[in-house]
């Protein structure tokens, strides 16, 4: 009986779901290893291999500049993943922290803080995030804090609408009577008692967040070369396709949907499994 309750769940999940879990396991551990894994320094040039097909030599082919494409994938992963983690550490700092204020004290710090996000939403975020980088300059890290600025009113409006929920439970109540104050009440209860929902919630947001960061380096805004950004491949390939070579921009672009597929997939059945978990 304890071997069918074990395998039971597992058998339930989807099959995308599994897929989806699987391939980014795979990535997360080919970002993770990419020292050994990648065959070739990821900027490592030779000219004899320019544009080369799918080979023994070049799995995924090479690039305009003769550059593998598999070792620029694995090592590009790093950026491309560890960028979405950072913009959204620093939305949801913010965001948490907000919506967590404007759901406990209500009435005018609810108001200022509604007022502040239907500002920025009205405000186009990639328009915002080209202003951030006008001003302090093109770079990886100017790319994420401006990202991180630009998701800060979706993450606390969605918390604002978990926060009143919880505030109407009697625990609340029970905690103010005991003389505790709001501060410490949201630090070590209510938060705590989101976090199920507003971890789905980021693992759904990550993949758009990674999507917002290649879109910026192929903008130009974002990781500047020789990185081997996913998003600035993609840029840089385009000169290939002219020559009829899609490979350098095929590989990088199907990286970079598929991973923002996969997190979409598991986030959202996430979000799922841990919102009816709540009580």
């Amino acid at each position: 009986m304890t071997l069918v309750a074990t395998t039971m769940p597992a058998a339930r999940r989807p099959l995308g779901f599994q897929l989806a879990a699987a391939f980014l396991v795979l990535v997360v551990a080919g970002a993770a290893l990419a020292p050994v894994a990648a065959p070739y320094a990821p900027d490592a040039v030779d000219f004899a291999a320019t544009l080369s097909p799918m080979s023994p030599a070049h799995p995924l082919g090479a690039d305009q500049s003769g550059r593998d494409l598999l070792s620029r994938i694995l090592y590009g992963a790093q950026t491309s993943l560890i960028g979405p983690l950072a913009l959204l550490a620093i939305a949801s700092v913010l965001g948490v922290a907000l919506g967590t204020a404007a759901a406990w004290w209500r009435g005018w710090v609810d108001a200022l803080v509604s007022r502040v996000t239907d500002v920025m939403y009205a405000f186009p975020g990639l328009l915002f995030v080209v202003l951030v980088v006008a001003v302090f300059g093109n770079g990886v890290t100017t790319a994420v804090v401006a990202l991180g600025l630009a998701y800060t009113p979706t993450i606390a409006k969605y918390t604002r609408a978990i926060a009143i929920t919880e505030c109407a439970k009697p625990y609340i109540d029970a905690y103010r009577v005991q003389g505790m104050s709001g501060f410490t009440i949201c630090v070590r209860y209510l938060v705590p008692n989101m976090a199920r929902a507003i971890v789905g919630y980021l693992v759904v947001l990550f993949g758009e967040g990674l999507m917002s960061l290649a879109t910026l380096s192929f903008l130009g805004f974002g990781a500047q070369p020789p990185s081997s950004d996913w998003g600035l491949m993609v840029k840089e390939g385009q000169a290939a396709m002219v020559q009829g070579a899609f490979l350098p921009v095929l590989v990088p672009g199907a990286a970079i949907a598929l991973v923002v597929v996969s997190f979409n997939v598991i986030g959202v059945r996430l979000a799922d499994r841990l919102a009816a978990r709540r009580p």
